[in-house]
């Protein structure tokens, strides 16, 4: 069944069902909300197991060329398809893969920009992998799970509350996974937290915080230099300075959210309840538009728009009464930070540096900090690092998303093993309406915003998820 956001509400069956879109959005503080019965739990939900998962790439910018190296570098992954509108892009991978892992030998599809669906509708391939601009991801993830072929998707899944909800239903309606790629607790540091707050080392979870700071802007030459052997693209890429553009709010809030989310197991014993969302002024962008407009007047048209405000500070509280803190700022000087804090009526950990503060220990930093956390290092990752260490294949050198993290290898051991995936579909619309809400909380001087449900009330019986100690799985190795 073809998608596209004309038919959005008749495919999707949004009409007549309790969901609230437009006209009365500045009456109610339910403006995304849905009544509905959930037609299938995907939440704890095993695929037949695939002893190889035949796999098929759309976009090969940064992001996805790392994504190939990565999977193509795992035991049990056969790559069938690589796509990009640009045709160098799929032609230098597939060179790569010739040399370094000749056992891939893909069929490439560059005619045009509905190539993608092309390769979706092919019948020798289980998996898909989306990594291409935001406003994409949910059409080309319902196109995929409409073919019958399981959804591995950058993040967002969807840029609105309409295609989160569209995403979820077809996942339902379909069986297919959905696994949204974002930092999670599968790795380092974050794991050892997780098995920490299971084990209650910190008491009761009543905060944590996330944040997406990092500048993106003041670095003229490696931001927004075009690079003619490229598209002409450049670092910032056209797609993401458009959506900065007359949005204002937080528009990438899943890195500092999933690690808090799967701590405070929201989808599964709690849910998010309702939020609150500010943004300050835009401080830099107006100006760097200003800037560079004179070095290159492909940005001239950007001159005088109207961008996101430098900091948005969204705040969420649970129906268990637990409170989140998201922020959001890629256009100012400063530290990177991404997970920041969770908090226990017991203690807290606090990155940037590591360090740890409870009743009893007191404050753990240091030496004693890496031997506290090595004390509660989760077995998923001592078997992963070792079996990394047996691996041969390194592609490190080849790009910041060429390594394999714990989180891809865990999602092709569970399509392999016929295990649940550690993230569904629900996840990735939960995380990622977030967006959506903090612009209509902004817009309205930071009103209250009721949360959906995506689960539609699931989460109250859903076991837990995020399986750190390996109680199946994990047979799967690196070559």
């Amino acid at each position: 069944m073809e998608f596209n956001r004309r038919n959005f509400l008749k495919l999707t069956g949004l009409t007549g069902m309790g969901i609230v879109f437009g006209a009365n959005r500045a009456e109610s503080n339910r403006p995304y909300h849905k009544s509905r019965t959930q037609t299938f739990n995907m939440h704890g939900y095993a695929a037949p197991k695939l002893d190889t998962v035949r796999m098929g790439f759309i976009g090969l910018g940064d992001r996805g060329w790392g994504n190939v190296n990565r999977f193509a570098s795992i035991e049990g992954v056969d790559v069938k398809a690589l796509c990009d509108i640009v045709p160098h892009r799929v032609h230098s991978s597939i060179e790569f893969l010739q040399t370094h892992l000749p056992h891939h030998n893909p069929d490439a599809y560059t005619d045009g920009p509905e190539a993608w669906k092309q390769l979706c509708e092919r019948d020798d391939i289980d998996l898909i992998c989306i990594s291409t601009p935001w406003n994409q991801h949910a059409e080309q993830s319902i196109f995929s799970m409409e073919h019958d072929k399981h959804v591995y998707v950058d993040l967002p899944v969807g840029v609105t509350a309409e295609e989160c909800w569209a995403v979820v239903e077809t996942s339902e309606k379909t069986r297919k996974h959905v696994h949204m790629d974002c930092v999670s607790c599968h790795t380092g540091t974050l794991a050892t937290l997780l098995n920490m707050v299971r084990q209650g080392y910190f008491g009761e979870i009543l905060h944590g915080e996330g944040h997406y700071a990092h500048d993106r802007v003041s670095n003229t030459e490696g931001r927004w230099r075009r690079d003619p052997d490229n598209n002409y693209w450049f670092g910032f890429r056209p797609w993401r300075l458009q959506e900065n553009v007359n949005r204002n709010g937080n528009l990438y809030p899943a890195h500092g959210l999933g690690p808090v989310s799967q701590m405070m197991g929201l989808n599964y014993g709690d849910q998010m309840d309702y939020m609150v969302s500010i943004s300050s002024d835009d401080f830099t962008m107006a100006d760097k538009m200003k800037e560079i407009a004179e070095m290159d007047e492909y940005y001239r048209p950007y001159v005088g728009l109207e961008f996101r405000g430098n900091m948005n500070t969204t705040i969420i509280r649970t129906k268990k009464g637990r409170t989140l803190m998201l922020q959001h700022d890629i256009s100012s000087p400063g530290i990177g930070q991404r997970f920041d804090v969770i908090r226990g009526n017991k203690g807290m950990y606090k990155g940037s540096p590591d360090r740890i503060s409870t009743i009893e220990d007191g404050l753990v930093q240091g030496e004693e900090f890496d031997a506290l956390t090595e004390q509660y290092t989760p077995r998923i990752t001592k078997v992963f690092n070792e079996k990394r260490s047996q691996a041969t294949t390194d592609f490190s050198d080849a790009g910041i998303y060429s390594t394999v993290t714990p989180e891809d290898w865990r999602l092709i051991d569970s399509l392999r093993n016929g295990l649940p995936t550690e993230m569904n579909v629900y996840d990735a619309a939960l995380w990622s309406v977030i967006s959506p809400l903090s612009e209509w909380s902004v817009v309205r001087e930071g009103n209250t915003v009721k949360i959906p449900d995506f689960t539609a009330g699931a989460w109250k019986t859903n076991k837990r998820g995020m399986d750190v100690s390996l109680r199946e799985g994990g047979t799967t190795n690196l070559l």
